[in-house]
């Protein structure tokens, strides 16, 4: 211990460690700083580009370390886009709608599936089942949403995706993981269903309830494919929409909002990677306070099938 070897603690011991661990923890250490920096650079290149000179990123299409000439130019020209706007908010309203939603119907798909003695399950289950591998395909949804009359409305965005097989089954096995007992004694007590799955079940698998809401909130986010179809007016488009309009070239719904505005041409490479840091860090940011129930809710369907 005087020479400063290094030692392995193992049940109250000490054990030596060899060259050959020690050469192991030099290449581990390379190799996982190597894949940080692989996954964190391009998040890096992006911040910093969006801060950078439009002219110098057209010049050099290289590695970026930091801003050259920094400037929020580009963050300034996306705030003031009324388009960027408009989505930040029609996506809000989408999350804040279809999310209570999504949690409701997943939650009380969930209860049905767990009980035990329900009339009629096994057929239920397949059906609900058959839509998780088979689906009528883009041009049968596309009438019914149409004839249902939520065309060209941000419905058409909350109400086919209110509910998910996937997170039903998740919610499924939280509950199985509830003990009958707790329920037994809640009708013994006059207790209904709704009793229960609200004091009862609900509070006891909140880590998976937090789950899903990650699930559900970042797929609305990411959403866009729905949004493309079913909506006409640019000013119903969620902010994934008007991103991806911005970084395809020649976009025709950012060359008619900005047609007027001769500073777009100033921040056109740069209002790209802004564009981009304004929709990923909410994400980002909500991540974090979900993070330490997320392992916690998706093992509960690793222990139970």
């Amino acid at each position: 211990m005087s020479k400063k070897e290094k030692v392995i603690v193992h049940n109250g011991m000490e054990i030596k460690k060899s060259t050959g661990d020690k050469i192991f923890d030099v290449v581990n250490a390379i190799i996982l700083i190597a894949l940080c920096f692989v996954t964190l650079y391009p998040m890096w290149y992006v911040l910093c580009a969006s801060f950078t000179e439009n002219s110098y990123l057209v010049a050099n299409q290289g590695i970026l370390f930091w801003p050259h000439g920094f400037t929020t130019g580009s963050y300034k020209m996306a705030f003031e886009h009324p388009l960027i706007l408009s989505g930040y908010k029609n996506i809000l309203i989408v999350l804040g709608v279809s999310l209570p939603l999504n949690i409701f119907m997943t939650l009380f798909c969930g209860y049905f599936l767990a009980c035990k003695g329900m009339m009629f399950k096994k057929p239920i289950m397949f059906m609900i089942m058959f839509t998780m591998f088979f689906g009528g395909g883009m041009i049968p949804a596309y009438l019914n949403i149409r004839d249902l009359g939520l065309y060209n409305s941000l419905w058409a965005l909350i109400l086919p995706g209110m509910i998910s097989v996937y997170n039903c089954i998740i919610c499924r096995t939280a509950i199985e993981g509830v003990p009958e007992s707790l329920k037994e004694s809640a009708y013994l007590d006059g207790a209904n269903d709704l009793v229960i799955v609200f004091k009862i079940i609900l509070p006891l698998i909140m880590p998976t309830i937090a789950v899903l809401l990650l699930y559900y909130g970042v797929g609305h986010w990411n959403a866009w494919f729905n949004a493309s179809i079913y909506l006409q007016d640019n000013e119903l488009l969620p902010i994934q929409n008007i991103m991806r309009s911005i970084l395809i070239a020649n976009s025709n719904i950012l060359n008619a909002a900005a047609a007027e505005n001769d500073q777009t041409n100033q921040f056109a490479e740069s209002i790209k990677y802004a564009t981009i840091i304004l929709t990923t860090v909410p994400v980002l940011c909500i991540y974090p306070f979900l993070q330490k129930y997320f392992v916690k809710g998706v093992m509960v369907g690793a222990v139970k099938g």
